[in-house]
């Protein structure tokens, strides 16, 4: 085997095509993992210094700044540990999801509490707190749970474990069935459907929060727009595919890299903005606490990431 052959072996296209069959099979356990602890990291830090804003006037504020830091070290646990997977990343994931809609509820009482309530819900929601943000938190807690039902990438068909079947023992027949089932297309890489709707969901719900956050400023820069746009097309591209394989394999990938692009603009002009405040970088820390929120662009591209990834897992073979 000459030279050229062995390059070809080593080819972006291949390594590609490598990635693409894993995905399709369920075999990435170890890189969502991965993610998710870089996801959860990311969305700690965007909490943990909202909740410095609120001056942590409730104990409760404390517990996704804390909870970020266990999923974070659950799923770095998992990528080197077979047994941390099903175990300490599920249920750190489970309890952050948990955590997630408790805080959603203390959001919404907090923007009924203030003067008018929703009587006049622009004007608290640009005011109070960030109505959807514990949602998108519990983003990066989805991932990890998807995470700790998969094969790890160096597997192929393997069985649940034993903590998964002493589990569906306890269930009525019906659902120890569908619950099986359900776990089995998850590491068989059939969950696309799922993927889908969790993508339509976090795009719609970040496009909500970019506008009235861009709102703020009354829409300064052209774009301030681009994720107000992209986030609606996303989430309607998201649930045609729960229909369509050929939007699912075309239209779907194309507006996921979109989304994520814009992402990675809208840190940048967050960035931007924290060093063009006075003192620049010399009180960053000040800077980031009362600037433009330098991760929540990061958010929207969570949802172009799940998209992605939802372009390339296959269907329910029910």
């Amino acid at each position: 085997m000459g030279p050229e052959a062995n390059l070809s072996l080593l080819s972006p296209e291949r390594d590609a095509e490598i990635v693409a069959n894993q995905v399709r099979e369920g075999r990435f356990q170890c890189s969502l993992s991965l993610i998710t602890a870089a996801a959860s990291l990311v969305s700690g830090l965007e909490v943990a210094y909202e909740h410095y804003r609120g001056s942590y006037s409730r104990r409760v504020m404390y517990t996704p700044v804390i909870l970020s830091g266990v999923l974070s070290a659950a799923g770095v646990a998992a990528i080197f540990s077979r047994r941390a997977a099903p175990t300490l990343l599920r249920m750190a994931s489970a309890v952050t999801l948990v955590d997630a809609g408790a805080g959603f509820y203390f959001h919404v009482r907090g923007i009924q509490r203030k003067p008018g309530g929703w009587r006049l819900p622009m004007t608290n929601m640009i005011m109070g707190p960030p109505v959807f943000a514990p949602l998108l938190f519990g983003t990066a807690a989805y991932l990890g749970l998807i995470a700790s039902f998969l094969q790890r990438e160096d597997e192929q068909g393997q069985n649940g474990g034993a903590f998964d079947m002493v589990r569906a023992h306890f269930l009525p027949a019906r659902e120890r069935r569908e619950l099986i089932s359900e776990e089995q297309d998850i590491r068989e890489g059939r969950f696309q459907t799922q993927v889908a709707i969790v993508t339509a969901v976090s795009a719609m719900l970040s496009g909500f929060e970019a506008y009235y956050s861009h709102y703020k400023n009354r829409f300064r820069y052209r774009v301030q727009w681009t994720p107000v746009v992209l986030a609606p097309l996303l989430a309607v591209v998201a649930l045609a595919s729960i229909r369509s394989r050929k939007i699912a394999r075309t239209a779907l990938p194309v507006l996921s890299a979109a989304a994520s692009a814009d992402a990675a603009v809208g840190f940048y002009y967050h960035a931007r903005g924290v060093a063009r405040r006075p003192g620049g970088l010399k009180h960053w820390l000040y800077n980031i606490l009362y600037g433009p929120p330098i991760f929540a662009p990061l958010l929207f591209g969570a949802a172009g990431m799940m998209g992605i990834l939802a372009s390339m897992l296959r269907r329910s073979a029910r």
